[in-house]
């Protein structure tokens, strides 16, 4: 069996000590192994394929940077889900930026802006993204990326029953939003 193949037979934690190591095989491995996860949370949160894609690339390459820094081999998946939410929040700080420089040369940005919106995701998801950032994040996590409370409580960096309380305020709230919507 060649390296290449063996390294797929390894565990995470072991694919990360490797790479802590300076083994790029195994950098390549874990890149193919969880970029799926990445570009899944990305385009959940900003609903075009485009940005995502490149969402997605930059996390991979600050986690070229940043494994070195990884205490926890085994908390990845959590570490790779924080540095993407860090990365969207950059990406919208970015297209804020950039939309109000644009927005004196349109008559009405936000219609572009809503169709969009429509075409490229569901109206739950739309909802979802309407929801005050931590409820979004939680559900966003635990429902889009299948994130255990405890890998989301991780990645935002609180309490697992903090988690749970944004998932149980966010059903809530989405319950009412969807039911407003519909009339």
């Amino acid at each position: 069996m060649d390296a290449v193949n063996s390294l797929f037979l390894l565990d995470d934690s072991s694919l990360v000590r490797k790479c802590q190591g300076g083994d790029g095989l195994a950098f390549g491995t874990l890149v193919e192994r969880h970029y799926a996860l990445v570009h899944g949370c990305s385009y959940r949160r900003v609903g075009n394929r485009a940005d995502a894609e490149d969402i997605a690339q930059e996390v991979m390459v600050k986690l070229g940077s940043a494994i070195k820094a990884l205490r926890e081999p085994a908390a990845l998946r959590g570490f790779l889900l924080r540095l993407t939410i860090n990365a969207v929040t950059d990406h919208f700080r970015k297209k804020t930026r950039e939309n109000r420089g644009l927005a004196s040369y349109f008559v009405d940005p936000t219609t572009k802006l809503a169709a969009e919106a429509e075409d490229q995701t569901s109206t739950l998801w739309v909802a979802v993204r309407r929801l005050p950032d931590k409820q979004r994040d939680a559900v966003l996590l635990v429902y889009g990326d299948g994130a255990t409370h405890r890998e989301a409580a991780e990645a935002l960096g609180c309490a697992e029953a903090t988690i749970s309380f944004h998932v149980h305020e966010a059903r809530k709230r989405l319950k009412e939003m969807l039911k407003e919507d519909a009339q």
